[in-house]
């Protein structure tokens, strides 16, 4: 696996009047900074990888072969914000390394990676230090020659100066040094990456994300609901790389932007032909369901040692916490490696390119050239009429297997109004953010109530090996007691909650 670095930098080039070129000023004694030295001057040459249409550099991703400087090798940049960029590494080899080519998979999708661009830069580098000796940032002065090596030809050359936080640096740092920076006639750069200014200074025009047929440039349904579902489309692609690595919640939200697409296919059918989306919404159906092997095993065992520890110790009976470890360990190798395969898989690469396409050339219906406000407001109060059904019907079912299938049903229909209502939250303002608030309660507690399920179940599995082993069962029979009187608790707050969600005056809100 690639390492990992968070880079936080500002770059900067000369202002208007000080003749094109302006280097790095005295930054000694510009709190925090008590001292800098002189670190020399190093040759960077690197060798930038896109493909022919530019897919990574359209999505502020950078990947390039470099050597020179302390940290020669591969690297892939994925932005997280403004300034902000996590950059994965892996040592220096003739090809793109795998563990690199797989982070931007869901860009590049089967296209190959080409030489785009070669940047050679001599840096200048200070390093600051406070008055502990502890470094806080890297400063340099690089002078750039950028040329072409795909799609044509064409050279650049400019001097810019860069600041970098060292490793958990304080991000205040880069405002208190930006006035010393202006007054020495420096100013941030337009441009957020070298490569992206060599791009543009040689003559390349990035397509913007999403391009396609618009339904018109006035405020109509169609564009409402295609901003929505681009942002979710774009989601899916932006969290691939940390749901491939495992970082924390990556694989949660990428299957929330999935189903929050699929919702709003289902939901604004007025809007969208569902000749055409139907086939995308039971890809993502697919797609949610091999994240939640992995997102639900995430929860479980969250759940599971939430529960253990609220148990005083004389009721944790024999090795609990190591049962539970090996449960989740074994589970957790079985999952990653199956989901995997499945970003790595031609039905993941189809979808995106199916999804893509329906961007492109929406499969716009008649109400999509109508006022928003109607439009939404009509589709998000129709999903609530389905979702007050379901709620009646479970109330009205005994308890049992029945009713938890009724409320497991009324809890997907919940999450589709609350997505729908805060799909439509930009066109109808905050009485449609108060109703997905009312909705999402209904959600939780539904949710509540189907963790506990799942919980039992897996409860279940866990004291059957440890009694095959010849553990005591006890605290895991206690556990699953416990999740069956909160199941009941969940139950009996049920028509509390839903009396207050179902409130006239929340749909009145958004009829107005």
């Amino acid at each position: 696996m690639a390492d990992t670095v968070r880079e936080i930098e500002r770059k900067y080039e000369a202002g208007g009047d000080t003749g094109g070129a302006a280097g790095l000023p005295d930054l000694s004694g510009a709190a925090p900074v008590a001292r800098v030295a002189d670190r020399g001057t190093v040759e960077l040459d690197a060798v930038y990888y896109d493909t022919a249409d530019h897919r990574l550099a359209a999505a502020g991703i950078t990947l390039r072969r470099r050597t020179g400087g302390s940290d020669a090798g591969w690297h892939v940049k994925l932005p997280v914000a403004p300034g902000v960029r996590d950059e994965f590494r892996a040592p220096l080899s003739a090809g793109v390394p795998r563990s690199l080519a797989s982070l931007v998979r869901s860009r590049t999708r089967r296209a190959p990676l080409v030489p785009l661009i070669r940047l050679v830069s001599r840096r200048d580098v200070r390093h600051l230090f406070d008055e502990q000796g502890t470094l806080l940032a890297e400063a340099s002065t690089d002078e750039v020659t950028a040329t072409r090596l795909t799609g044509g030809e064409g050279s650049t050359a400019w001097t810019e100066v860069e600041v970098e936080l060292a490793q958990g640096g304080d991000p205040a740092l880069l405002d208190a040094l930006e006035p010393h920076l202006r007054a020495a006639g420096l100013r941030p750069s337009k441009a957020p990456s070298k490569l992206a200014r060599a791009l543009a200074e040689t003559g390349t025009h990035l397509p913007e994300p999403g391009n396609g047929r618009r339904p018109s440039s006035k405020d109509d349904a169609g564009r409402h609901v295609l901003a929505y579902v681009r942002e979710q489309v774009e989601a899916i692609a932006a969290l691939d790389p940390g749901a491939r690595r495992g970082t924390e919640d990556a694989v949660h939200q990428m299957r929330v932007a999935t189903r929050r697409l699929r919702s709003a296919f289902r939901t604004f059918g007025k809007v969208l032909d569902r000749r055409v989306t139907d086939p995308l919404g039971q890809e993502l159906k697919w797609l949610a369901g091999e994240l939640g092997v992995d997102r639900d095993r995430e929860v479980l065992v969250e759940r599971l040692r939430d529960r253990l520890d609220e148990l005083p110790r004389p009721l944790v009976r024999g090795p609990v916490r190591a049962r539970l470890r090996i449960w989740s360990g074994r589970r957790r190798i079985e999952t990653r490696r199956r989901l995997t395969a499945v970003l790595d898989g031609e039905r993941y690469l189809a979808l995106l390119d199916g999804l893509d396409a329906l961007l492109a050339d929406p499969p716009l219906r008649p109400a999509a050239a109508r006022p928003p406000a109607p439009v939404l407001a009509k589709a998000v109060l129709s999903d609530y009429a389905r979702l007050a059904a379901r709620v009646e019907h479970a109330l009205a079912t005994d308890p049992g297997t029945g009713r938890d299938t009724a409320l497991h049903d009324a809890r997907k229909a919940a999450k589709r109004v609350r997505y729908a209502a805060e799909a439509a939250a930009p066109a109808l303002g905050k009485p449609a953010k108060k109703f997905a608030r009312e909705m999402k309660a209904v959600q939780s507690l539904l949710g509540d109530h189907q963790d506990s399920l799942m919980a039992r179940t897996a409860l279940g599995t866990i004291a059957a090996q440890a009694a095959l082993a010849g553990e005591s069962a006890f605290t895991f029979g206690l556990l699953y007691g416990r999740e069956e009187r909160q199941a009941e608790r969940d139950e009996r707050e049920l028509p509390q909650v839903w009396a207050r969600a179902s409130q006239e005056r929340w749909r009145e809100g958004l009829a107005d």
